[in-house]
């Protein structure tokens, strides 16, 4: 993994420091009821381990439901916010798409789009290999990410808008050969002024993740399009996917 690249934002203080907003519907009490309640099931036991780890949104209630939880950060600053809260989840500072943390996980799970935040095919392919190292045989790997929303581009239009409200304006620009992103947010101020923002990714199709499993010595267990396990069909605009660690592997 060495000689390849692994870009990716850094986030700094200033995002760790407001990135806790319990107005914000990531954080809304139902969804984490139903992330936790998945993410449990799917460990079967035994102990998970959250790449990107940030803040804890995830990990604090997961371990609260008497997983055993540990995690792997980017962002010394995200990681730094996780540690005033508590201490009983160990975390490693270092990128998702090779660091290793100690331990063997029947579980290795990332949310919220967080695998686009590698910016290559490469770096995204190395992710599943690091999660299948991670894993016991049989092991899963869980995928929380939404589906590009390139198909709502006509021909000529450079942005996808994703929200549009008083308080903020988000859209995404997209490259179609190399598969990166940016998301653009607006955010109104309270002095009525505007805060511009921006965030890189590259965005992956499902069939692509599928094969990137294959690569790494895992199989497509489930899909859904939501932690409450409702279908994934061709209008789902997000998926949560399940993809299993070979016995052989």
């Amino acid at each position: 993994m060495s000689d390849i690249e692994v870009p990716s934002d850094l986030w700094t203080k200033a995002t760790a420091d407001a990135y806790d907003d319990p107005d914000d519907p990531m954080f809304a009490p139902a969804l984490l009821e139903a992330t936790t309640a998945f993410l449990e099931e799917r460990a079967e036991g035994r102990a998970a381990l959250e790449f990107a780890i940030g803040t804890g949104r995830v990990a604090i209630p997961l371990h609260e439901r008497g997983v055993s939880v540990s995690g792997l950060e980017y962002s010394p600053a995200m990681a730094g916010r996780l540690r005033e809260k508590t201490d009983a989840i160990p975390v490693v500072i270092g990128d998702m798409s090779s660091a290793a943390v100690p331990g063997e996980f029947g579980l290795v799970y990332l949310v919220f789009n967080t695998i686009g935040n590698l910016w290559t095919q490469d770096a995204q392919v190395e992710c599943f290999r690091n999660a299948a190292r991670h894993l016991v045989p049989g092991g899963r790997f869980v995928v929380e990410v939404g589906v590009p929303s390139v198909r709502r581009m006509p021909p000529g239009q450079t942005a996808a808008p994703f929200d549009v409200s008083a308080d903020h304006a988000g859209s995404d620009t997209y490259d179609f050969v190399t598969q990166r992103a940016i998301s653009h947010h607006y955010t109104r101020q309270d002095d009525g002024s505007y805060r511009y923002g921006a965030l890189h990714f590259r965005y992956v199709w499902p069939s692509e993740l599928d094969l990137m499993a294959r690569i790494a010595g895992m199989s497509l267990e489930s899909r859904h399009a939501d932690w409450s396990g409702s279908p994934f069909t061709s209008e789902s605009e997000s998926h949560v996917s399940v993809w299993r660690k070979d016995a052989a592997s």
